[in-house]
């Protein structure tokens, strides 16, 4: 096999997330369907992808114009980023002292991404992915303010 063939064969066989079939109708690919995570995950396990999908979800639904956080792969995208350097905090001076700046500098806390997810998931609380869509609103609305929802936010429209 040539290479150019094996490249050409290779893109048509895995790339995009749109696949067409014989009617030409658009049928999505998902990363998750059915409440199963069909990727293997690096830093949550099955239950707390299925927990933070549904937030994201939540924050970011599907509807007639596109596509939403389920079929982007959000939860996989922030289990990817979790299980790296960014989640240990690579990047951030996090050395003590900590104190406390004013909100232009950002988050100033000590601990990093993957823990402000550990302790998010007891906000969120073990059944969310469970809950009806306006339980699950509710249970959003009531942790806005914290900084678990601003990076849960923030990492699905990202």
């Amino acid at each position: 096999m040539r290479r150019r063939h094996f490249l050409t064969f290779s893109a048509t066989a895995v790339g995009g997330l749109l696949v067409f079939t014989l009617d030409r109708q658009p049928m999505r690919v998902h990363a998750q369907s059915d409440r199963k995570i069909r990727v293997p995950l690096r830093f949550f396990d099955e239950r707390e992808a299925l927990m933070v999908s549904a937030a994201a979800a939540r924050i970011f639904p599907s509807d007639a114009t596109g596509p939403g956080a389920p079929e982007g792969g959000v939860v996989i995208y922030i289990d990817r980023q979790l299980a790296g350097p960014y989640g240990r905090d690579r990047y951030r001076y996090s050395q003590p002292p900590i104190e406390d700046g004013v909100p232009e500098q950002g988050y100033q806390g000590k601990a990093p991404p993957r823990e402000v997810y550990r302790e998010g998931r007891v906000l969120l609380g073990q059944d969310f992915d469970r809950l009806t869509p306006a339980e699950q609103d509710a249970r959003l609305r009531g942790i806005e303010t914290t900084y678990f929802f601003r990076l849960l936010r923030q990492h699905t429209i990202e």
